[in-house]
């Protein structure tokens, strides 16, 4: 069974959400961190997962929704529950962002490839 781009983005769109949940409820000294701002890391992680869950699943657009903007909410939720973690609304609100733009980004990547396949023919 050959692996395509398809199968490769729902792979990494699942173990990159795996990898945010538990970046996402491990202990603060345990939570990797970039040298960016934590809300540049909130987007910018949560428009990879967007990006990469609309290419995996392209014609099942009402899932891809509800995963990416649902875990970002979820994730934030669940910080409620551990000891050193705190969750805020703004970072819920940044996870949802960077995951409607890469949503959206995905969108018009597989637009254009369809737009060019046309003109190709």
């Amino acid at each position: 069974m050959p692996l395509t781009p398809q199968k490769l983005a729902a792979v990494a769109a699942w173990v990159l959400l795996c990898f945010l949940a538990y970046a996402s409820v491990s202990p603060i000294g345990a939570r990797p961190t970039l040298p960016a701002s934590t809300s540049l890391e909130h987007i910018a992680a949560f428009a990879t997962v967007g990006l990469l869950f609309h290419l995996a699943y392209p014609r099942h657009a009402m899932f891809v929704w509800f995963i990416v903007i649902g875990s970002a909410v979820l994730l934030e939720l669940m910080q409620f529950v551990t000891i050193d973690r705190h969750a805020r609304v703004v970072d819920a609100v940044e996870k949802m962002a960077g995951g409607i733009m890469g949503i959206v980004t995905g969108r018009l990547a597989l637009y254009l490839e369809q737009t060019l396949r046309r003109r190709q023919v």
